[in-house]
């Protein structure tokens, strides 16, 4: 499964991108560039990838380092997977 790609599908579906995280990379930021991304699209941004990869995400588990970047959040949800 190529977690990026699933995430990024997720990240446009949930901040309604209209296709624009097509261009998104591992390196592209989230927190703080993606206007969209306010607390209550974290919020359903975690429930969609929970529902979407199975998996169940604690509150302890999120700070602002998991979602600094695509990279970064991929990760995070693919060592969640394993």
């Amino acid at each position: 499964m190529d977690t990026v790609r699933e995430v990024t599908r997720v990240l446009d579906e949930v901040l309604s991108l209209g296709g624009r995280s097509a261009s998104f990379t591992r390196a592209t930021a989230l927190l703080g560039a993606v206007p969209q991304l306010d607390s209550m699209a974290v919020v359903t941004l975690i429930t969609t990838l929970e529902e979407r990869f199975s998996i169940v995400i604690a509150d302890d588990e999120i700070d602002s380092d998991t979602f600094a970047n695509v990279g970064a959040l991929a990760d995070f949800v693919a060592a969640k997977v394993r």
